[in-house]
């Protein structure tokens, strides 16, 4: 009981105490300086859209067995998601917004059969009739200091106004962990660039979320100069992947980044550090395995769950090389003896990538990407897989000859009108799950997004 009542302790402390007189303190400073930019946000109320819809299909490829969350071959899926972006200003600096969005559709094989799921659009769950949620429910304050105020335009869950170069952003309520850490402008978005989960996000960057990627919690955010350094704390899941969060933060995951902006013969880019401590109900993945051989029993994470912590880090680094052409490299590493909690199973990735823009070709809006991905799972997770047991996305009910999950990934966007895009995406990925006996798999896709 005093592990649960710490983890209760550690978020009303951040969210109830400290982010609140957090943000009084820093306000007086600001002001106290006389350099202040006044106002964050001369906008007042705004409202933005965006349509998306991925047709995706896999190859045939070798197959020799399955398991309950193998991949198929020749299939075919598609989703649509249509989002609404609403914000309100509420006091200077401060604004509210919420994104309420009509869901419909599966990724391949209901979103499993590879640890790199080729969809970032696809989540865990899938209906075939359209249904509605409120992924972001959230305000966030923007304390301004000294320096060189900027403009900040109007977009999606962002206001138009102002900002200083020296600030303090707090952000409170519903919405992605990845809204805010792991962000890369080149390979972060699935409805704009990269589809691979794993060319989005770290790979194994085991971030809170309920099965369609959403948490509550809060974050702080210092910028000073060309640092920031972001601390965070959110809701995991009841249970590992599930639709529902933990309320009251019995089970939680605490994320501290540190953010570096620089210029290389005058190409500006950032490398960042980001650190998770996840602590909740999670099983050992060897215990499981000796479990089942005790017992006989087919192998049971469940039956193995202990309050634990599961440690995990990013390195993700992106450099402009030239006006139009820019480099993407992340690195991730995760505690391999637990289960997976809420993103994938992977506990080391390695990706790189290059985007670049159209204007070469007289197509400057237009965009074209390259990414290489190399996941990897610990010694323990191969036993847990080979003994039968199931991950969040994989599990072939064995795996005798286990190997690196390889993948590459490219696209093409091209602007039809000013806000619409159609793209087409190929990926191919060597042992899916982790399985040299299954693939290699040749994954197309075709997407459109419009935007408003």
């Amino acid at each position: 009981m005093t592990v649960f009542f710490t983890g209760r302790h550690v978020f009303w402390a951040i969210a109830a105490v400290w982010l609140p007189s957090l943000a009084q303190s820093a306000r007086a400073a600001a002001e106290s300086t006389g350099e202040a930019v006044q106002e964050a946000s001369h906008q007042t109320f705004a409202v933005h859209g965006q349509f998306t819809y991925v047709e995706q299909e896999d190859s045939g490829f070798r197959a020799p067995y399955r398991g309950a969350n193998s991949l198929t071959p020749n299939r075919g899926k598609e989703t649509a998601d249509a989002s609404l972006f609403i914000g309100v200003a509420l006091w200077p600096g401060a604004e509210a917004w919420m994104n309420p969005e009509i869901d419909q559709g599966f990724g391949l094989d209901n979103t499993l059969g590879a640890a790199g799921f080729p969809s970032g659009e696809a989540y865990k769950v899938g209906k075939n009739q359209p249904y509605l949620r409120l992924p972001r429910l959230f305000v966030r304050d923007t304390i301004n200091g000294e320096g060189e105020p900027q403009s900040v335009e109007s977009s999606a869950n962002w206001l138009a106004g102002k900002q200083s170069a020296n600030r303090w952003v707090i952000t409170l309520g519903k919405f992605g962990v990845t809204d805010i850490f792991d962000n890369n402008q080149y390979a972060h978005d699935p409805r704009g660039d990269f589809e691979n989960w794993a060319a989005v996000d770290g790979g194994a960057f085991d971030y809170a979320a309920d099965a369609w990627g959403f948490t509550v919690g809060a974050v702080a955010e210092r910028y000073r100069g060309a640092w920031t350094l972001r601390a965070g704390a959110f809701d995991l899941s009841n249970v590992p992947n599930s639709v529902h969060l933990e309320p009251g933060f019995h089970e939680f995951q605490m994320i501290l980044e540190s953010e570096h902006r620089h210029e290389i013969a005058g190409e500006p880019g950032k490398l960042m550090v980001t650190a998770f401590d996840s602590r909740g109900r999670m099983g050992l993945l060897s215990a499981a395995v000796q479990s089942a051989d005790r017992s006989g029993a087919p192998v049971d994470i469940s039956q193995v769950r202990r309050y634990r912590s599961r440690l995990g880090g990013v390195l993700n680094l992106e450099q402009q090389l030239a006006p139009d052409l820019g480099l993407f490299v992340r690195v991730s590493k995760a505690a391999g003896n637990v289960e997976a909690y809420e993103f994938s199973d992977i506990d080391r990735s390695a990706e790189a990538g290059l985007s670049l823009k159209g204007s070469a070709w007289r197509r400057g809006n237009d965009k074209v990407g390259l990414a290489v991905i190399d996941d990897g799972i610990s010694a323990a997770r191969e036993q847990y897989l080979n003994a039968g047991g199931l991950g969040i996305l994989i599990g072939d009910g064995k795996l005798p000859h286990p190997g690196p999950e390889q993948i590459l990934e490219t696209y093409y966007s091209a602007a039809i009108f000013s806000h619409a895009q159609f793209s087409v995406d190929y990926q191919w990925i060597n042992n899916p799950g982790y399985n040299r006996d299954r693939g290699p798999v040749s994954v197309f896709a075709a997407r459109i997004h419009a935007q408003f």
